[in-house]
């Protein structure tokens, strides 16, 4: 049975793929954003997830709002369609087709989180499998709008959101899901200059992003059960910062689309090291007991881009210690010997200083004491 249904995806793939290479070559001879639909969540009688005073809804479309003005005011040519631009219950079906039907060129969908009261960060989500049962839980929560609805889920009920039909859907849209993981790589990045936790992108079940028919993305900003981030999010302030993020990566996204080699700084005004918690990348595979190693390249005064020529196109992770920001390539869970082998690599490479560093908890801690926790 496993085998026929491999089969069955890798064949949905073969037939696809001559039919999206016409559309893959169309996009990148064009490469303009026309349409953009941003999706503020919730709304109306589903208030979403809360804090202690702040709600989904009122967040999501005040950052929505805010993100709209910026992109009209920079590229008045392109449209700007809303969702919804005022507090209204929007069914995920409608929030799809508004996407659809408008031929958008990019669908961004903004949310919030809410977990334990310990949980922070900002992370974007793409369709697909989830890998992890709190990616799960997530998509779960935002796809039970479905039973506010007058049918209360009922047009839902021949939605397939198993594995294989997930993988299907992604081969069918994959020309789009390239686009997709490249903009949420971009959003990640601006949430972590303004000192935000960065929880990655990631892969879910999200209905509404199953519906839609372009590059598309779910932005979970925060979560309003951590009382820091819901102050940070229920701020103008934050929102503001928030949207600022969005259209700057919407402008690299849109840059590199077009062969623009200009990359945007970032809107907001700029912080220094005591402003940003001194944490790292934690995802939510690890347990409270891992050790991430990673190997350190630079060290300086002032932070520089992830996308700097520096870093020689290597994907790499910020942190911040003693008013110094720091950066570090790969991550290793438990692993030593493979940190150690990407920094002999690296000192190869021309990373001459190069050396392993360990996290537990999101904090850096003694490396000779992180082999002895690992052996244990």
């Amino acid at each position: 049975m496993e085998k026929n249904s491999t089969y069955n995806v890798l064949k949905s793939f073969l037939l696809v793929t001559s039919f999206f290479a016409g559309i893959v070559h169309a996009v990148s001879q064009e490469s303009l954003l026309k349409t953009i639909v941003i999706d503020a969540g919730h709304g109306g009688k589903d208030p979403g997830c809360h804090g202690a005073s702040a709600n989904e809804k009122t967040v999501c479309l005040s950052i929505a709002l805010k993100l709209g003005k910026l992109i009209k005011a920079k590229y008045p040519d392109i449209n700007v369609i809303y969702t919804r631009d005022k507090d209204v219950f929007i069914e995920l079906n409608e929030r799809a087709n508004i996407a659809n039907r408008n031929n958008a060129d990019l669908f961004i969908c903004i949310h919030a989180n809410s977990a334990s009261p310990s949980a922070y960060g900002a992370e974007t989500y793409v369709l697909g499998l989830h890998r992890t049962e709190s990616q799960q839980k997530v998509a779960e929560r935002e796809n039970s709008t479905i039973y506010l609805e007058d049918d209360q889920g009922e047009k839902y009920k021949d939605f397939d959101l198993t594995p294989d039909a997930l993988i299907a859907r992604q081969i069918q849209l994959s020309v789009f899901l390239d686009q997709s993981i490249s903009f949420a790589d971009k959003l990640q990045k601006e949430f972590k200059k303004i000192g935000r936790h960065d929880r990655g992108v990631k892969q879910a079940g999200f209905l509404v992003l199953y519906k839609t028919t372009m590059p598309s993305v779910l932005i979970e900003t925060g979560f309003l059960t951590n009382v820091k981030e819901e102050s940070f999010l229920a701020d103008t302030s934050g929102q503001t910062k928030m949207a600022n993020c969005m259209f700057t990566a919407f402008q690299n996204y849109k840059n590199e689309l077009e062969g623009i080699d200009d990359v945007v700084e970032d809107n907001n005004v700029n912080i220094v090291a005591d402003d940003i918690q001194d944490v790292v990348e934690k995802e939510d595979t690890e347990l409270s007991s891992d050790v991430i190693f990673r190997v350190q390249i630079e060290t300086s005064e002032s932070r520089i881009s992830t996308s700097s020529t520096k870093f020689k196109g290597m994907e790499v992770y910020e942190y911040v210690q003693n008013n110094l920001f720091k950066y570090t390539a790969g991550k290793y869970i438990n692993d030593y010997e493979s940190a150690s082998s990407l920094k002999n690599k690296l000192r190869e490479e021309g990373f001459s200083s190069a050396f392993v560093v360990a996290f537990l908890n999101g904090e850096r801690i003694d490396l000779e004491k992180a082999i002895k926790l690992v052996k244990k």
